[in-house]
């Protein structure tokens, strides 16, 4: 009778980690359409009343690889719920609940855990990949569940349901974030208080998504009681990240950005795409999550995809992109609760000074800012510091200790 792993085991971890980066590699790519997506993420035609209201509900697994050979044991639901898109109309979004079976913390704590960027394709959501196996941040995930936190993970709008993923649009992310804790609270099978402290995590994407809902917090969900949010290499300033990444390995980002500003906005990208142009987005949109998209388009020059060739981010500096640029800016809003900032001096994708000038503005306006540089290479590596200085973070959060500040 073969072994059964043990979570304990210190070897495991780097084995899973190198299996969820290096398998999906292999898995082949199917395009994702209406009859790819399960009948579970197809949204009623009716909405129910209020922000945070279960829509639907079904019990789901938390896999670590993608061979399935190791299972988190908690009570995990996939959900369907309410929240409302950047202009204010109601959309569904769907999202896991992770709860400990049991747990030292009464009131249990909630952690909003915001996902770094999975890619545009349905398949991408976070609640299929965590079942599947192959979400890159499931080990970041346990880690807060190990605490015997409930973790609550958005796949935020468009990602998984229908219409195009509206990547780093910042008040739709936000607002997915926080309703997604109301909708965590409210699913009976997770059993969870109606009231208790509340966390905010995310890195990458997800320290976006994680900063902007800690900056609508107070006015948009002020019921909740948000102790801290943990904020990893933010994409705070879209000019600045885009800059940096045309022509990079990860030029593939600038592709999801379009898109998906695109349709939050109501743009139509095409016109400003020649035919190769046209034939990438579309491919990121509808084919691949991030490894692969990152893979099949690296270094890619935009200016080799418009139709006047010049690069998208001279477009993006233009109506009527620079407007929408300009209203996914990080830091003109008080977060209403302490943060750690973390960000890497060595980041190869969001400039570090990004992430330094979101904790100056923030200290100006008076928030509790703790920013925690390090000199770790890579973005991808430098979310595993975000992890170990966040968790025992947070864990003084909800202990009531009073919050560094670097400000």
């Amino acid at each position: 009778m073969p072994c059964r792993p043990v979570l304990r085991r210190r070897a495991v971890a780097p084995l899973v980690a190198a299996a969820t980066a290096v398998l999906p590699l292999l898995l082949p790519q199917a395009a994702t359409a209406a009859a790819d997506r399960p009948h579970f993420y197809e949204p009623p035609a009716r909405l129910p009343a209020h922000n945070g209201d279960v829509i639907r509900s079904e019990p789901t697994a938390f896999h670590l690889d993608p061979l399935k050979a190791i299972e988190v044991k908690a009570d995990v639901n996939r959900i369907m719920y309410r929240t409302t898109d950047r202009t204010g109309r109601p959309v569904a979004v769907t999202g896991t609940v992770i709860t400990p079976r049991t747990s030292r913390h009464s009131p249990l704590p909630v952690v909003a855990f915001a996902p770094g960027t999975q890619g545009l394709a349905d398949k991408c959501a976070p609640s299929r990949q965590l079942a599947a196996g192959t979400e890159s941040e499931g080990l970041f995930i346990k880690k807060l569940l190990d605490q015997d936190y409930a973790v609550v993970v958005t796949d935020y709008q468009g990602l998984g349901t229908p219409g195009v993923h509206t990547y780093l649009d910042r008040e739709a992310q936000g607002r997915a974030v926080l309703d997604s804790v109301r909708a965590a609270r409210r699913l009976t099978a997770a059993k969870l208080p109606d009231s208790g402290p509340v966390a905010l995590y995310g890195y990458s994407q997800g320290g976006a998504a994680a900063a902007s809902a800690a900056e609508l917090a107070h006015t948009y969900a002020p019921e909740l009681k948000v102790r801290g949010a943990v904020v990893g290499a933010p994409p705070a300033d879209l000019d600045t990240v885009a800059g940096s990444l045309d022509g990079s390995a990860y030029s593939a980002l600038l592709g999801y950005a379009l898109s998906g500003l695109g349709a939050a906005y109501g743009i139509d990208v095409d016109p400003y795409l020649n035919s190769r142009g046209r034939q990438v987005i579309h491919d990121l949109r509808d084919n691949r999550c991030t490894a692969q998209a990152v893979g099949a388009h690296p270094f890619l020059r935009t200016r080799t995809l418009t139709v006047d060739g010049r690069p998208l981010t001279d477009r993006l500096r233009h109506a009527p992109w620079d407007r929408v640029m300009a209203e996914q800016r990080l830091g003109d809003r008080r977060p209403g609760m302490p943060v750690l900032l973390s960000h890497s001096v060595l980041d190869d994708v969001i400039p570090h000074r990004v992430g330094e000038k979101l904790a100056a503005d923030w200290c100006r306006l008076g928030a509790t800012v703790k920013f925690a540089r390090n000199h770790i290479p890579t973005h991808v590596a430098a979310s595993v510091v975000t992890s170990a200085e966040g968790v025992p973070w947070l864990a003084d959060r909800f202990s009531g200790k009073r919050a560094p500040s670097t400000c």
